[in-house]
């Protein structure tokens, strides 16, 4: 089984993938966080995220050692283990700007492709980001679209932040993430949009714990469906 998380920043995307594979026993890819190591890459090197070969031959160089029983895996640059600098602002500014880049998505399709096949076919596998159930995995079982207000979001962006002992101030967030998402949806390849066979999902006014829940229900009977026709 393949699961498809897809939505815009801050709706909740990883921590419902983690939750349900771990409940699942299912391998678990954050492709968000293959950007991120792009725009990453492009900003050590003291280059623009916008410059489209410098982003390109970034995507092509990542070397990454993957952990997919927890999503987790450590994210070498030059030869320098980088995964703790992956989460910062500027990085995810740098993840939006390239991941617009058609060159850079097709460098990272094949990999993202190559990892939903190769673990499907044993316990199952959840990935997700803002194309998933479009374009990395069309044909996924079950495909879920988070969102959530902008407020909301940047809300606990900030909140994440603080506890990471980061500085951060609510209007140059909430700024960011409604700059990202105009920016994801209104990008020429692979907008971010929700399939149209999605599981709608407004996380706004809900805990965790119910967004698993209602994750659950339809993943149940999907499961269900399934374990039904093979009999």
């Amino acid at each position: 089984m393949i699961i498809a998380i897809d939505g815009p920043a801050g709706v909740g995307k990883g921590t419902l993938a983690k939750k349900l594979a771990t409940h699942y026993s299912m391998s678990y890819l954050d492709t968000g966080t293959l950007y991120r190591a792009v725009g990453l890459s492009v900003l050590m090197a003291g280059q623009n995220p916008a410059d489209t070969t410098a982003a390109a031959s970034a995507a092509q160089g990542l070397d990454f050692n993957f952990k997919p029983v927890d999503g987790s895996f450590r994210a070498f640059i030059a030869d320098q283990d980088v995964t703790t600098k992956l989460r910062t602002q500027d990085v995810g500014q740098a993840a939006s700007v390239v991941s617009a880049i058609p060159a850079v998505r097709a460098a990272l399709k094949d990999f993202q492709v190559h990892f939903a096949a190769t673990h499907s076919t044993a316990r199952g596998v959840i990935l997700d980001g803002r194309d998933i159930g479009t374009v990395i995995c069309p044909h996924a079982e079950v495909k879920f679209f988070l969102d959530a207000r902008p407020e909301i979001r940047a809300q606990r962006r900030v909140k994440e932040l603080r506890e990471a002992g980061r500085e951060a101030v609510y209007e140059t967030v909430l700024a960011e993430i409604i700059d990202r998402d105009d920016r994801d949806r209104n990008r020429s390849d692979a907008p971010l949009k929700a399939a149209d066979d999605a599981i709608l999902l407004d996380t706004s006014d809900l805990g965790i714990d119910d967004v698993f829940a209602k994750a659950c229900a339809v993943v149940e009977k999907q499961r269900a469906r399934a374990n039904k026709s093979a009999s």
